[in-house]
């Protein structure tokens, strides 16, 4: 009727057959590729921790969080460090680090202090990320967005090079204090998100929500130790005969921007992006349970075991944060007038959406 023999249409569905069995194929190979690459970095990370052995900690008191204070009494744009902790010039060149993902070298500044310096996608967001989990009272690591600085000594650059100009000057970069006087664990030695002394307090998915809240896809923890871990466990001295081991995040680098479950679904530092998945923050209740459209490295660690009493305890902290608090926060990060305008907006949408589960009524006791 419309010129198609039977022949030629039995030639045709075994063609599209066999072009369906082809993508088939390829699909089922990315995905075994897939797998047996992330099987490989699982076994890999579970050889290093057996040898590696436990963490040697000497601190008798693990602590995750402490009480930040009242919510307006913070300064979001000094940060953890306090306006007189900054980064003081002139800074001297130390040596240049090979590792890590983007260009970063030690120096020492007027004060005798030593600064890791970071240059790269990651600088407005580790600056302005740790200064929102402080204020929710979470342990972070010291550091500053310093726009435009000049380092003396500096000689042999590497990867660093495109990042540092002959005289010395550079732009844009994120100093974090090295504390020479902290026993720091990382890697093999940090913690795992599922294994902690913190499984099942308010305080471990308070945590969970301020890495949701802030975008921050990267949750590796110790088990993906092959790949680099992102949380570590410092040990302060507090007192004489007093240490305390500190549970944290080293690297909020990876948010505000877009989370995903795959390396071509997420972002950084983009406040488009960042708002888009507001919507998908909370996603509901179930009883008393917190749904979320959380996905990261660890989805499943970072949106299980979270409950309205949980988010209740949070905002107490950071819902009283005002946007003013949250632009000089984005304001002392390096963010533009834009930037800070649509990043205020949009992070205050997310503290909004919190309040409404916190005032939800209905709920199962709270955690102790």
């Amino acid at each position: 009727m419309f010129g198609v023999t039977p022949d030629r249409l039995r030639s045709t569905l075994v063609t599209i057959s066999r072009f369906a069995l082809i993508l088939l194929g390829v699909a089922l190979g990315a995905g075994a590729v897939i797998w047996l690459v992330f099987a490989f970095w699982r076994i890999r990370s579970g050889v290093q921790r057996r040898a590696a052995g436990e963490a040697p900690l000497r601190s008798r008191r693990a602590v995750v969080w402490r009480d930040p204070g009242p919510a307006e009494s913070l300064d979001l744009a000094a940060g953890p460090g306090g306006r007189d902790g900054a980064p003081a010039p002139p800074f001297r060149f130390m040596e240049e680090h090979a590792t890590g993902t983007f260009p970063c070298v030690s120096v020492r500044d007027a004060r005798d202090r030593v600064w890791r310096v970071k240059w790269g996608d990651e600088v407005h967001t580790e600056a302005f990320a740790t200064r929102l989990a402080w204020a929710a009272g979470y342990f972070v690591e010291v550091n500053y967005f310093v726009p435009s600085g000049r380092i003396e000594g500096v000689d042999a650059l590497q990867r660093a090079g495109q990042c540092i100009s002959q005289d010395g000057g550079f732009r844009d970069a994120r100093f974090e204090l090295d504390e020479p006087e902290v026993v720091k664990h990382f890697d093999e030695h940090s913690w795992a998100w599922n294994d902690n002394p913190f499984v099942g307090a308010r305080e471990l998915a308070g945590l969970k929500i301020m890495m949701m809240l802030l975008s921050n896809w990267d949750n590796k923890d110790v088990r993906d130790v092959a790949r680099g871990s992102n949380t570590a466990i410092f040990e302060h001295r507090m007192g004489r005969d007093v240490l305390e081991a500190r549970y944290l995040i080293i690297d909020w680098g990876a948010a505000m921007g877009t989370w995903g479950s795959h390396a071509l679904s997420r972002g950084r530092w983009n406040y488009d992006a960042y708002a888009a998945q507001n919507d998908q923050f909370v996603l509901g209740m179930d009883g008393d349970t917190v749904l979320w459209g959380y996905k990261g490295q660890r989805t499943a660690d970072a949106v299980t075991d979270i409950r309205r009493s949980d988010v209740r305890w949070l905002y107490k902290y950071v819902g009283g944060l005002s946007d003013d608090q949250l632009a000089a926060g984005l304001r002392a990060s390096g963010g533009t007038e834009t930037e800070i305008a649509h990043f205020t907006r949009a992070v205050r949408a997310r503290l909004d959406r919190l309040k409404d589960v916190a005032e939800t009524t209905v709920e199962a006791p709270a955690r102790s």
